[in-house]
């Protein structure tokens, strides 16, 4: 029996990834490289997108994931490559699976660091995974303040077989044009000098620093310092607010697709799907897509959201006419006499900037990707 012939798919770009990836490297080629693959890379598939950067010709120090689930089953992979758990462990017997997996660990809070005194002091293990010590240099999220920070270090510090990163987040770096935007930004980047600082001084010794992910990579070289974390970068689409993947150079990785199913003649006066939040101003021709929410386009797509149909003469750009619903979407064709039913429809991608359809949506790329639903078949190339 024939396979039935795909809905809705993903196309994931292996080469477009590991040409963002040596972006990464040449922006900061100082600097070593943590690719963020939490949230099942982004929506791209946690266990390709880490091969693939694997088989890149970039060097990594490490893959960072948000939770000890995503942390476990990448270690199951044996890729070789150690691991880095963003929000840390969430109680003991997490640090005991991080421990004995290797898990490199971020510390941002006081109970933390009292489960690791308490677990040190009675037995420190040998091959103790890096410990990652979190500033909250303003964005009040997860962090030790700085006097905390400071503590925390030199506590930590007793224990010689422990390896130490002093990192922190910035909240604002996406926001090039606001000025608020830019004085908090500069705070942190002080604050975060600041401690660092007091700890070479005190300590005498170098302290290692981790503090720019996408945006400071982009934006902010002196930002760098001894690793950076690229996420959403690496997958083509932009973390800054005024500018698209597109325009910063970057490639898409992911294009999504689905077919025309269906186009009706719609009188002028008449309206288009549920709320009727699109009525007519003329005769109108309408298609309508195989995608919905349910898929994970957005049902806050708006009036004009772009899409684009491959035809026999090439990609026409179209725009969205009514609310998106469960399982369709409906768009102009109004003179586009060549488009026919079953014909292919790029939603974002190669063609058409994630960022571009996020802005049309009141939201961000970050969200179209995660929110893709397991309806939606993938392809690797």
């Amino acid at each position: 029996m024939d396979e039935p012939r795909k809905r809705v798919w993903a196309t994931i770009d292996t080469q477009a990834l590991q040409k963002n990836l040596a972006r990464v490297r040449a922006l900061c080629p100082e600097s070593k490289i943590i690719p963020v693959i939490k949230a099942d890379a982004y929506g791209h598939g946690m266990e390709q997108i880490a091969r693939a950067i694997i088989d890149s010709h970039t060097a990594i120090a490490a893959f960072a994931v948000a939770t000890m689930a995503e942390a476990l089953a990448l270690h199951s992979l044996k890729l070789d490559i150690p691991i880095l758990l963003l929000p840390g462990f969430a109680e003991e017997q997490e640090l005991g699976l991080c421990i004995d997996a290797g898990v490199e660990m971020v510390v941002h809070s006081p109970y933390q660091l009292s489960i690791l005194q308490d677990r040190f002091e009675s037995d420190i293990p040998s091959g103790v995974p890096r410990l990652w010590l979190k500033l909250n240099s303003g964005m009040n999220r997860l962090g030790f303040s700085a006097a905390e920070c400071v503590k925390a270090y030199h506590t930590l510090r007793r224990f010689p077989e422990v390896e130490l990163v002093l990192m922190s987040h910035l909240g604002c770096a996406d926001d090039s044009l606001s000025a608020i935007a830019g004085e908090f930004t500069s705070k942190q980047i002080a604050e975060f000098n600041r401690v660092r600082d007091q700890l070479v001084q005190e300590s005498g010794r170098a302290v290692v620093c981790s503090m720019a992910a996408s945006a400071g990579i982009l934006g902010l070289p002196e930002t760098h310092y001894d690793y950076v974390r690229p996420g959403v970068m690496l997958y083509g689409a932009s973390p800054l607010a005024d500018e698209t993947g597109e325009e910063l150079g970057l490639l898409p990785v992911m294009t999504l697709h689905s077919r025309l199913i269906a186009i009706n003649e719609v009188a002028a006066g008449d309206s288009i799907g549920y709320g009727a939040t699109y009525v007519c101003d003329r005769e109108t021709r309408v298609g309508v897509i195989a995608i919905g929410y349910a898929d994970g386009y957005p049902r806050s797509a708006t009036n004009g959201t772009a899409v684009l149909i491959k035809t026999p003469t090439g990609l026409l750009r179209t725009r969205l006419i009514g609310r998106a619903s469960m399982d369709m979407i409906t768009v102009e064709l109004t003179g586009m006499d060549d488009v026919q039913v079953g014909d292919e429809v790029v939603l974002w991608g190669v063609g058409l900037c994630a960022d571009e359809v996020a802005r049309q949506a009141g939201t961000i790329s970050y969200e179209l990707f995660c929110k893709l639903t397991e309806r939606v078949d993938f392809e690797y190339a």
